[in-house]
């Protein structure tokens, strides 16, 4: 961990990273891209130390509320949060500000700021969004290691329902040959229903592989699963999409779900997450 005084925090999409860098594990993640020139090892988080101090400057100036999101590049949720908590406090002035919130991540941390999230959702919106590869457990354990269970956040998607939270879930990605099998989309989808979740994102059943991740992502296999990098670097070479055989079945089954709970999907699930009701916007500032 290593600390920086950002310039800027707020995005030209009202978007916020106050980590830059993570320590799940989860391996195919495309974030270790060397496309992304990142200067730091992996591992080595970047904390924007002023972020708190930088979100409220932009909040204060803006002239109209909006959503505000987190967790696009870099979980908010690693453990470091537990102890640094300048996700929270990004959130205390989102809730002071009265604007909304969205908030993506794999881990049971967001759990402490339920209390949040709830005062957020009574006078503005706010949305959780919830990603989730691996149905089973154990699988689970060797394909996101440093981050909670799938079975846990399920627990988590429940919970806001209670609390009447909307929440969106990210099905991705799948790994051909490891999870990208009807049980496990099947088990997937059966914790979106019972979680009751507004929308899920899935543009595929596969990854995308690039150089940086790519490297990494084979080393896992070679540990977890012998034999299976040379399966890929046969079948996939050097492609940035690896899409799963399965891709065309698994995808109908996801839509046929969809349309049966009556859930949205992708585009309509991004226009959701921006979309701030115009009540909410028009109230004058304090």
């Amino acid at each position: 961990m290593h600390f920086t005084e950002a310039k800027g925090i707020l995005s030209n999409k009202n978007g916020i990273n106050i980590y830059r860098g993570c320590s799940h594990g989860c391996i195919y993640c495309d974030s270790r891209s060397l496309c992304y020139n990142m200067s730091h090892a992996f591992e080595d988080i970047e904390v924007k130390i002023n972020a708190p101090e930088l979100l409220e400057k932009a909040l204060h100036s803006k002239r109209k509320r909006c959503m505000i999101g987190t967790g696009a590049m870099g979980d908010p949720y690693i453990p470091l949060e537990s102890e640094l908590k300048l996700t929270k406090q990004c959130l205390e002035l989102i809730d002071s500000y009265q604007f909304g919130a969205t908030v993506q991540t794999k881990s049971d941390l967001i759990m402490r700021d339920i209390d949040l999230f709830a005062s957020i959702n009574e006078h503005s919106k706010a949305v959780v969004q919830m990603t989730m590869t691996t149905f089973e457990d154990k699988l689970c354990s060797i394909i996101e290691p440093g981050v909670c269970a799938t079975s846990r956040r399920y627990e988590v998607l429940t919970e806001m329902k209670k609390r009447n939270i909307p929440t969106i879930v990210w099905l991705s990605p799948f790994l051909p040959y490891i999870n990208d099998t009807e049980e496990n989309l099947a088990g997937l989808l059966g914790y979106c229903s019972e979680a009751g979740v507004k929308g899920i994102i899935c543009f595929g059943i596969g990854l995308t592989l690039r150089e940086g991740n790519r490297e990494y992502f084979y080393a896992a296999l070679d540990r977890h699963f012998p034999g299976m990098s040379e399966r890929y670097r046969r079948e996939f070479g050097n492609s940035y999409i690896v899409e799963s055989e399965n891709s065309s079945k698994l995808m109908r089954k996801l839509d046929d779900f969809c349309e049966r709970y009556g859930m949205m999907q992708n585009n309509k699930c991004f226009d959701y997450l921006s979309e701030l009701p115009d009540k909410y916007e028009q109230m004058s500032f304090f």
